[in-house]
């Protein structure tokens, strides 16, 4: 009589999934679970990029989806690398993706080593810190837009207290030398702290261990920076580098501001 009951109960719990989809390897359930989202990704992105570089090889407008759409070949890539303002504006471009690069790079690692030694108060120091990463685009540019004002902006005063330069004549925003400059300090200003965030955490995976044998050794602070700390922070350097990288290449709100 037990025996049957355990019987029947056997056979009225449901079988297990592993065996409802018995002869697929564990690779193959992997890829099973992630391929609804590999799809979505395919139709977001992957689709939007292959049918704009087939546009760019046509006469697509799309002021005029009405227009007849006509194979053009290399003919708009020709144009476009024949003109003069393109290598002006990549130029452009690269000056400000490599400075913006190179100074949150240098002070965002800085501060995040700083912060690292948690010294007094460094959570109070991190989030007045991390304050301008908060603000939006908008807020920022007209924020800065006002400190570079020639008539009554900080900027323009604190310049003209070290060099001597009359106020009205510190034109950040309208002057062609100091314009991408002006846009360089603001976007250092409120990007470093996402920088600083990233090697951060860099900093704090790396094990106490490490250190605690470096000082048995007797390795000077400096030796246990060039030794320890900057090489396995590097990799968290470089993400941030990365992801700087490619924002810094597509910004456009706070130039337009």
């Amino acid at each position: 009589m037990l025996n049957r009951t355990a019987d029947n109960v056997a056979r009225a719990t449901p079988e297990p999934l592993a065996k409802k989809i018995r002869g697929i390897s564990d690779k193959g359930l992997a890829w099973l679970f992630i391929s609804p989202t590999i799809l979505l990704l395919l139709a977001i992105n992957i689709f939007p990029l292959f049918w704009a570089i087939y546009l760019s090889f046509t006469n697509y407008r799309a002021n005029r989806p009405n227009e007849v759409v006509k194979n053009l070949g290399l003919a708009n890539y020709q144009r476009i690398l024949g003109d003069h303002d393109i290598w002006i504006a990549m130029q452009t471009t690269a000056h400000f993706v490599f400075w913006t690069i190179l100074l949150q790079t240098v002070i965002g690692f800085t501060l995040a080593w700083l912060i690292d030694r948690k010294f007094r108060g460094h959570a109070f120091w991190t989030t007045i810190i991390l304050v301008p990463m908060m603000l939006s685009p908008a807020v920022v540019g007209n924020f800065w837009r006002f400190l570079y004002e020639p008539q009554i902006g900080l900027f323009s005063y604190v310049i003209s207290f070290v060099t001597g330069i009359p106020p009205t004549n510190v034109q950040m925003l309208s002057n062609v030398e100091l314009a991408p400059w002006a846009i360089i300090i603001v976007d250092t200003w409120m990007w470093t702290p996402y920088v600083m965030l990233i090697c951060l955490a860099g900093l704090r995976s790396i094990p106490e261990y490490i250190y605690e044998a470096a000082e048995v050794d007797r390795a000077s602070n400096w030796r246990q920076f060039w030794s320890i700390t900057l090489p396995m922070a590097l990799p968290f350097i470089m993400l941030a580098v990365l992801f700087r990288g490619i924002e810094n290449f597509k910004m456009f709100d706070m130039v337009n501001l």
